[in-house]
């Protein structure tokens, strides 16, 4: 089959704006599966708060790359590529014309169209050091090491994510060279072509969304699920929103209400980086999710 036949849909926007039954929709519609892009969903143990697809969702169609790596693993955009990547050729080798893919992860996309640049294995040993080092010192600290060995990088990056401050001091660390000095901006070339479409609601209505996931979160057991993640709490996974608010009411920092304030505030917050990045793509094609 030509590249011209071979297309992926890729459904994207905000968390909360209703990505999961369009895509069902959509995947109905072509025949496909539901190729999740989501760097949460991936993983186990992990269900309520992702909110990953309900089991009847699940039994609509097929899913792909849905609670599949363990809690306790490191998982990449880089990892994703690969294994994505690989997943779509299978596919449509095996006949499909059109795939249907989903999520709000911006580096899995990116990964999935535009390819990453290959950059050094990492070292097992040295990272766990730099995670011991974030649960002791915190992050800022990392940060400020990034910043003497990387300054382009350090200028650019989210220094408030740990995940992706410690990667770019382990390659600087690791090699020699700036994290940066990676980075080459080079697309790969796909065997399909890719077509990008984004879910948008009004501000208010998402926020509302959003406030409402939360609650039923909670009401679905998301202390609970947390709490059986403890002995995993320096993971990779979960340094994310939802897990890190629980796990200080755990600790007894803050009381339930205040943390789930914090998960609503802070996944408003991650909502406006989602669609701060897209905005800057013109080949993303903007729909209301309703109607």
């Amino acid at each position: 089959m030509s590249a011209s036949r071979r297309r992926l849909l890729i459904l994207l926007g905000p968390t909360a704006v209703g990505k999961t039954d369009y895509s069902i929709t959509l995947a109905r519609k072509h025949g496909s599966p539901v190729i999740s892009c989501d760097a949460r969903q991936i993983f186990r143990q992990m269900a309520i708060g992702t909110a990953v697809p309900s089991p009847e969702q699940l039994r609509a169609v097929p899913h792909h790359f849905i609670q599949t790596v363990p809690v306790d693993c490191a998982y990449t955009a880089g990892d994703y590529e690969l294994e994505a990547v690989s997943l779509l050729e299978r596919l449509f080798d095996e006949g499909h014309e059109t795939l249907v893919m989903t999520g709000g992860s911006m580096f899995y996309i990116d990964a999935v169209c535009r390819g990453l640049d290959d950059l050094p294995d990492g070292d097992p040993v040295l990272r766990r050091e730099l995670w011991d080092r974030l649960r002791t010192e915190g992050v800022a600290p990392l940060a400020e090491e990034l910043h003497r060995l990387d300054p382009a990088t350090y200028a650019v990056i989210d220094r408030s994510n740990s995940q992706r401050v410690i990667r770019a001091l382990e390659v600087c660390l690791l090699t020699g060279r700036p994290f940066s000095s990676y980075k080459t901006g080079t697309v790969k070339r796909r065997s399909f072509t890719i077509e990008k479409i984004g879910l948008e609601r009004p501000r208010a209505e998402l926020y509302a969304r959003i406030d409402a996931r939360v609650g039923r979160m909670l009401e679905d057991g998301l202390v609970e699920e947390v709490r059986s993640l403890l002995p995993y709490r320096e993971c990779q996974a979960l340094q994310t929103v939802g897990y890190r608010e629980i796990f200080d009411y755990l600790d007894g920092r803050t009381g339930l209400e205040e943390a789930a304030d914090r998960i609503r505030v802070n996944t408003r917050h991650y909502a406006k980086r989602q669609l701060t990045w897209w905005r800057r793509d013109p080949d993303i094609r903007w729909i209301p999710a309703e109607g």
